[in-house]
């Protein structure tokens, strides 16, 4: 076997890079799926110096195993130039250090010899790639998947490849960017909106602090009936607002994931009701079929494209 024909099939570097977690991994690229005994999750502080965040993530990639392609595929969140790989982290709370820094070069200046280049795309885009390859997404021309967690995180799929543009999809194809009420989306629909929300109609004990939103989802699943407000509101807002869009963008399918997803029996009926009560839609609203390994899948398929660069 010749050298070339050996890193065609060797597997793909992936990272995943979050707010608070670096994912790295390995992805047999003959199979779509992440080699397990290689995927490896490390702590990652979004509020320290761009050197401190670079070498966090480098050390978690250089703890792969040797032996895969030059290529690595890059999934990390917005607001960053995915063409060039420099930092655009203005305002949004989160690696904020890395702004104007080019963390391609970064990464590809401590990865050494195992890097060639580095190809970025947007986390949520790299959820719904990996659904669309390998979940709940596989099998629909158009599809749209969202990443439920801090905030909501979205992606609309024509033929497994994102759409940003066009009047078929919300402003650069991110439902986050839309407006509820003359407010925006995530104000109402959100970790901080929850919480939010069951405190104004919740009898919270005195100095009792506030429920995070996996306890909030206890408790409704317990039967409280501020926390099972709290929820149905937020869900039932987000399929009032994502409904028209569903339709506008011919969608058959909508895909959850992200961690608040695991309150699957609480948001799919609230959703459901929120896009009934917007006239309708046959899309099917479906949980995501790999929601931890879909955004490394993603990436691994980022890295494969034939692109220049």
């Amino acid at each position: 076997m010749t050298g070339a024909a050996r890193r065609a099939g060797a597997p793909v570097p992936v990272l995943d890079i979050g707010g608070t977690h670096v994912t790295a991994a390995l992805v047999d690229p003959a199979t779509s799926r992440t080699l397990p005994s290689s995927v490896l999750r490390r702590p990652l502080g979004s509020d320290v110096a761009a050197d401190s965040i670079l070498d966090a993530i480098a050390l978690a990639a250089l703890e792969l195993p040797a032996g895969h392609g030059p290529i690595w595929g890059v999934a990390i969140p917005g607001p960053f130039d995915y063409d060039t790989g420099m930092g655009r982290f203005t305002g949004v709370g989160k690696f904020e250090s890395l702004s104007g820094v080019d963390v391609g070069a970064g990464l590809r200046r401590r990865l050494g010899p195992r890097a060639e280049r580095l190809r970025f795309l947007n986390d949520a885009d790299a959820f719904a790639v990996g659904e669309y390859h390998a979940g709940a997404a596989a099998g629909h021309g158009r599809v749209v998947c969202l990443t439920l967690g801090t905030g909501v995180g979205s992606s609309f799929l024509r033929d497994g490849r994102p759409v940003h543009d066009g009047t078929r999809v919300p402003p650069a194809g991110h439902v986050h960017r839309l407006t509820v009420r003359d407010r925006p989306l995530e104000d109402l629909v959100s970790r901080r909106a929850i919480r939010a929300r069951y405190a104004r109609l919740g009898s919270l004990a005195e100095n009792r602090p506030l429920p995070d939103v996996h306890e909030i989802a206890a408790l409704a699943t317990e039967g409280d009936p501020a926390a099972s407000e709290a929820f149905r509101y937020a869900f039932e807002t987000l399929g009032q607002a994502l409904a028209p869009w569903i339709e506008r963008f011919e969608a058959t399918a909508v895909v959850i994931g992200g961690s608040m997803a695991r309150s699957w029996d609480l948001i799919q009926p609230a959703l459901s009701s929120g896009l009934l009560l917007s006239g309708g839609t046959t899309a099917r609203v479906l949980p995501a079929g790999q929601p931890a390994d879909a955004p490394l899948i993603g990436a691994a398929h980022r890295a494969r494209e034939r692109v220049a660069g």
